[in-house]
């Protein structure tokens, strides 16, 4: 029955509020009468009775509020008022929705790239317990297996449940069709070959088909692929019946065996079309031939540590046994995430605390605001608390309101995330996204649902929580008597001030950080890389599919034919050909290691064979290379046309390589033994070091053999332009296609797109852009929040102000009086982020290029520039308190 009535009441509340009337005033009633007949005048017995129970509307209030469906009804009631407040205050609440709007628009963005790369676990099995697997020298910590190590280690460890290897460097193949996609029948396709064990490893099982069995694995055994879904859909139509169906790749015959996942993606690898069997096409001809990459999944039981130690035993014992191969090499594991998204890392690292900390300069701005509207109406709040409301209902009051901004700022904010994730998304390289798989199923979700919610509900305990203060340790009935401007006064100075300086400080290490990074990034895109970038062409085409360029005599004829016809181009000044050029894949090795992309292994004729790890990269150009590039030669000579097969070998090296392997020796005349080379080839020259890898990478040794003498059926024209260099791309294409119709063009860009293109540069773009972005935002929202201060501290001295005035105090000194103030509140703000930008800018020395975290010049420019903007913004306040007429001043107070 209680239950009933309890729901009853909060649809008759005007009626339970009259019984409550009546019945106080009944009680009311009754203490009078017994005043009167103990002798009181009646006037004074009522007034006692009313003075015993206190005020009517506070005892309806305690009455109702033990209700607990009332409770709810008042909840209601203090909703709408909240509502009334910011309707009535429009400037304050579209002020404090963008502003929290915005922070979180910035920090759910990016949470998104957060959750991703590094909280969501990779589509595996058993994933975290999937590791990769590397040989180390002297000289790096991220070396490739042989086949025959890889047997080894696979035979012998105790601590892996399964281990398999790739060739990490995909190839391209001349898939046979009559789909007519090009003139000659034959399209270009990339192929990545694994050993047998490599998709079970991983728990991928194919849609359609089944995956390599170990006897596929094996020389001489009958060829058979596996396809990827898009290329099942795009090649096949998604038909079932693909099973089965025999393909020619590279001349050799291949059964269709299945089809893998759509959700498949392997980061290391990209796009392929076809997965093929490793010994079938890529049979291992030495025990030191190291050019596989190795994935195991770790035992359940087993550590890193446990496993790296067992596995560094096996690589000394291989050490001692095949010294020739082995030498000096042990063994290195790494998470499998780490090679995925180690990348990304410090980049989202970064930008996730660039977001947070302009969350916070937000919030701080919205609680400034807050403090403000709250101090102006503390007289309003007094006379509530007067008209009966306890406390309790007054901070409920506050904790609505805060949570109303909150909650209205959650929409726009994660809508407006949504768009940037999208805008983020579109300006990614098509190859990072193939790098980093879980990039492709970026969006909206409720991952970032979930996170803006938390981040709105955090905000919103904020929002109420920064007003209470000042209402808890004070009466409220002072409210009455004491002017809310002294009182707002007061608070802003002792609340207000530091908020500024928190934000000033943090806007500063926002500044500091992004400016570190325009910096790198501008390093980096203009560091000396060995050769002249500007007004060089580069297209890459490949003829391995076609039978009259199988043979090396024909593929050099073909080389010198399109050379000689690129040259007879309007607007090219040279021209040369190279299997390989700058910028070749992406940054590796652990510590100060090279990165090695078409490497040989080599020993030097007449030096122990064995003191150092012998490989470097191999390069095979033309003799007109050097010169295109405009590469300097440090000593002997450069390649000559009569380098060919009917003269001796000849190689050349870089400074690198002469510094590692022929310090104290004259390079010229040294003879090298190599294993992309058939006969020993003698040094002819040194020439200055080319970033042959990575842009932000060390500089491995190379060496560089004549096109003509080491040719092949893919490779690069390049050319030197007299124009700009995208007038000519065209030109050079059509020269490909009249040479040969049926060649296969890859890439077409210019020297100047590769690097603009790179993965270190386009971490170091974003961030960039995204930091700088933060950084202005952060620093247009602190110089407002300095302009709040100030501005509101000289509406509050207005009297003080022109009572000076009226003594005679000059309008000069009056500005002075207030630059003064804000003065000291940037002095501390800036000072103090500059003390904490140097910590937080050493965390992130890994994405920063050719400065210090502590550049003195950065630190001076964002100085002088967060103390400019803050001054500029403080100077018009001061010029409005140097105008405050005294009389009008003392009349107003």
């Amino acid at each position: 029955m209680k239950f009933l009535r309890r729901i009853t009441n909060l649809f008759q509340r005007s009626r339970l509020d009259q019984e409550i009337v009546t019945e106080l005033q009944s009680h009311i009633d009754l203490r009078a009468a017994d005043n009167e007949a103990a002798g009181m005048r009646p006037e004074a017995a009522k007034r006692d009775a009313r003075l015993r129970f206190g005020n009517p509307q506070s005892v309806k209030e305690h009455v109702t509020g033990a209700d607990a469906a009332l409770t709810l009804e008042s909840l209601w009631l203090d909703l709408r008022y909240g509502l009334r407040q910011l309707q009535r205050n429009k400037a304050f609440a579209a002020t404090a929705i963008g502003v929290l709007a915005l922070g979180i628009c910035a920090s759910a963005a990016i949470f998104a790239f957060v959750d991703a790369v590094m909280l969501r676990p990779l589509p595996y099995r058993d994933a975290s317990r999937i590791v990769a697997l590397f040989e180390t020298t002297p000289l790096s910590n991220r070396y490739q297996l042989s086949y025959l190590d890889y047997l080894d280690w696979k035979r012998a460890n105790r601590s892996l449940d399964a281990i398999a290897v790739y060739n990490s460097n995909p190839t391209s193949a001349a898939l046979r069709t009559t789909s007519g996609r090009t003139a000659s029948g034959i399209d270009q396709v990339d192929t990545e070959s694994v050993s047998a064990g490599f998709f079970d490893l991983l728990g991928v099982v194919p849609i359609l088909g089944r995956s390599f069995r170990t006897e596929e694995d094996q020389p001489g055994s009958p060829g058979v692929a596996l396809l990827t879904y898009a290329a099942w859909q795009s090649r096949y139509g998604g038909r079932s019946d693909v099973i089965g169906q025999t393909i020619s790749l590279d001349s050799q015959p291949a059964q269709i065996i299945g089809v893998l996942p759509a959700s498949f993606s392997f980061a290391p690898i990209g796009d392929v079309t076809f997965w093929i069997p490793l010994q079938l096409w890529d049979p291992p001809q030495t025990r030191g031939d190291h050019g596989l990459s190795a994935i195991a999944r770790l035992k359940p039981s087993i550590t890193l540590a446990q496993a790296s130690s067992d596995l560094q035993n096996i690589a000394a014992t291989l050490a001692q046994q095949y010294p020739d191969a082995d030498k000096d090499r042990g063994a290195a594991i790494l998470p499998w995430t780490d090679i995925v998204s180690g990348k990304l890392r410090p980049l989202l690292t970064l930008l996730m605390s660039a977001a947070a900390l302009l969350l916070l300069i937000a919030a701080f701005n919205v609680c400034s605001l807050l403090l403000v509207r709250s101090e102006s109406r503390r007289r309003e709040i007094a006379v509530r608390g007067a008209l009966g409301a306890p406390r309790s209902r007054l901070i409920r009051q506050f904790l609505i309101e805060g949570f109303l901004i909150a909650a209205a700022a959650i929409l726009p904010g994660l809508a407006a995330a949504a768009a940037l994730i999208r805008v983020l998304l579109r300006i990614t390289p098509g190859d990072m996204l193939a790098a980093t798989p879980s990039l492709n199923a970026l969006g909206f979700n409720w991952h970032v649902l979930a996170f803006g919610i938390a981040v709105a509900f955090t905000s919103g305990i904020l929002f109420a929580l920064t007003p209470l203060p000042g209402f808890l340790t004070s009466d409220l009935h002072q409210g009455l008597a004491q002017s809310s401007r002294s009182a707002a006064s007061v608070v802003w100075r002792k609340l207000g001030t530091n908020l500024v300086i928190v934000e000033l400080c943090t806007a500063t290490i926002l500044l500091m950080g992004a400016s570190l990074l325009v910096r790198s990034f501008y390093l980096l895109i203009h560091s000396n890389l060995g050769i002249e970038t500007s007004h060089l062409d580069i297209v890459r085409l490949d003829a391995s599919g076609i039978p009259a360029y199988d043979k090396p005599a024909q593929q050099v004829i073909l080389a010198h034919r399109l050379v000689d016809e690129t040259l007879r181009l309007p607007g090219i000044e040279s021209a040369a050909i190279a299997r390989h050029v700058p910028l070749a894949g992406i940054a590796g090795g652990v510590g100060s290691g090279f990165t090695f992309t078409g490497s040989t292994t080599f020993y030097i004729q007449g030096q122990p064979r064995f003191a150092n790890p012998e490989e470097a990269n191999f390069r095979s150009v033309g003799y007109q290379y050097f010169s295109t590039t405009r590469a300097q030669l440090q000593q002997g000579r450069l390649f000559t046309a009569m380098d060919d097969t009917s003269h001796p070998p000849v190689v050349l090296v870089n400074q690198t390589f002469a510094r590692l392997y022929l310090a104290g020796v004259n390079p010229i005349g040294q003879h090298i033994h190599s294993d992309k080379l058939k006969s020993p080839a003698e040094v002819v020259g040194v020439v200055a070091n080319i970033q042959e890898g990575a842009i932000d990478g060390s500089v491995a040794p190379v060496l560089y053999a004549p096109f003509d003498q080491v040719p092949d059926n893919s490779f690069y024209i390049v050319a030197r332009t007299t124009q700009a260099p995208s007038l000519t791309l065209t030109a050079l294409e059509s020269v490909i296609r009249r040479v040969d119709s049926g060649i296969v063009i890859q890439v077409t860009q210019t020297m100047d797109e590769r690097i603009q293109s790179s993965q270190p540069a386009y971490l170091r773009r974003a961030a960039a852009w995204l930091a700088g972005g933060f950084a202005v935002i952060a620093l247009i929202l602190g110089v407002i929040g300095l302009y709040g201060v100030i501005a509101y501290s000289v509406s509050q001295r207005t009297r003080e102000i022109g009572v000076r005035m009226a003594l005679g105090a000059q309008r000069s000194s009056v500005s002075t009086m207030v630059l003064a103030q804000a003065a000291r509140l940037i002095a501390i703000g800036v000072v103090a982020g500059l003390l904490c930008s140097l910590g937080a800018t050493t965390l992130m020395r890994s994405l920063l290029f050719g400065v210090a975290p502590w550049d003195i010049a950065t630190l001076i420019t964002v100085g002088i520039v967060l103390t400019a903007s803050s001054l500029l913004a403080s100077y018009l306040p001061a010029r409005r308190a140097a105008s405050v007429n005294p009389v009008e001043a003392l009349r107003a107070e």
